[in-house]
């Protein structure tokens, strides 16, 4: 495989600007508050990486898995199944263990733990092991009798040479950049798709592997399965072609470094809202806040600028809070005299905001409207 270096060259300088970004925030978090923001990242793209094969988990139950193995939030929420958590452990394995060599031991370990009762669904398959069935490997999409055939795999005879091949290079020191590797990586792997099943997920853990390496616990911090999952689409079409094609994958090279240094800049966006929360609370460390009215602000922080539609009423309060009419009025109007919230609008129609410019309604002709405020 070979790819126009000075075309990618751009893309590349873009994407590791926008990781630099995020470096440079990171300094001024807290450890905790970066624990936490990796947490919500991890648990948020195993999520993805699981529905980018069209199963669905339980998010409750992985933030609590994830929070107990990063030791930070909340600890006591629901477990996640066997095959959930054997998601999280090769997801966490490629981080920890991030310069430890890849092997074929390695590799069978992961996609065994994805199927620890040896059934994907109600079907049974190999687990632990290459695939060694007859038929040919082919991925196909459609219904029952419309079945299209995207690509047809590397006979099961020949997997194990090919992965072989794949690990020597894979292990050796690379003259790639570290987001052309994944993206070659990836490519590599589900090409030969060496297993009977779990072949998505693993390869899209080679990626984590990869800039894990290159970044090291930072790369919890950024979303990739998430980003393939919302272009789901483009990520299959663009994978087809490039398996294809001829040895030039300049076009995937090109499209996968792109979808990295949006995922970059998402992940920033996130190390704002930290940021911001950690500076409101901190010009604010001197109130004394009922544990209430610290539920609410904190809820309105995490909603971001535009995020909790509609401003924060005395009903939203009232129902937030699972207290009376007249309290939540009350601590409202404490919170808007201790500066934590600004007012808008009047009778009825009055909402609170957070009082960080910017935060309030553009336009604030709609409160003059009655609603539900009453």
């Amino acid at each position: 495989m070979h790819y126009d270096v000075v075309r990618v060259g751009s893309e590349l300088a873009r994407a590791h600007r926008a990781q630099g970004i995020v470096e440079g925030k990171l300094a001024g978090l807290g450890f905790e508050q970066r624990l936490a923001l990796a947490a919500e990242a991890w648990s948020q793209d195993a999520v993805a990486t699981a529905a980018i094969e069209g199963e669905r988990i339980d998010l409750t139950a992985v933030r609590s898995s994830v929070a107990r193995r990063l030791g930070v939030g909340n600890q006591d929420g629901p477990n996640a199944p066997r095959n959930v958590e054997g998601l999280l452990d090769i997801m966490d394995d490629a981080v920890r263990q991030r310069d430890a060599p890849l092997t074929h031991e390695r590799l069978c370990a992961w996609q065994a733990a994805l199927f620890p009762t040896g059934y994907s669904g109600m079907t049974k398959i190999l687990v632990g092991a290459y695939r060694g069935h007859a038929e040919p490997m082919q991925i196909v999409s459609g219904s029952v009798g419309r079945e299209r055939v995207h690509y047809e795999a590397p006979s099961s005879a020949r997997v194990p040479a090919e992965m072989e091949t794949f690990l020597a290079w894979f292990n050796a020191r690379s003259e790639h950049d570290s987001l052309v590797k994944a993206a070659l990586a990836h490519l590599w792997f589900e090409t030969i798709h060496p297993f009977e099943d779990g072949n998505g997920r693993i390869g899209r853990v080679l990626i984590d592997l990869v800039l894990a390496h290159d970044t090291g616990e930072v790369s919890r911090l950024i979303r990739t399965s998430q980003r393939l999952l919302e272009k789901r689409r483009d990520y299959y079409e663009q994978l087809e072609r490039a398996q294809r094609g001829e040895l030039d994958v300049t076009e995937w090279v090109l499209w996968f470094v792109e979808q990295v240094r949006v995922s970059w800049d998402e992940a920033s966006s996130a190390v704002d809202a930290a940021l911001g929360k950690a500076i409101f609370w901190m010009n604010h460390q001197d109130k004394t806040l009922t544990a209430r009215q610290r539920k609410v602000v904190n809820l309105l922080l995490d909603a971001g600028p535009n995020g909790f539609e509609g401003g924060m009423s005395t009903r939203k309060y009232e129902g937030i809070g699972s207290t009376s009419r007249a309290t939540a009025s009350r601590e409202l109007i404490e919170l808007e005299d201790m500066g934590l919230l600004n007012k808008v609008g009047a009778g009825r129609s009055t909402r609170y905001y957070l009082s960080i410019p910017g935060w309030g309604p553009a336009d604030t002709a709609h409160l003059d409207t009655p609603s539900d405020n009453g």
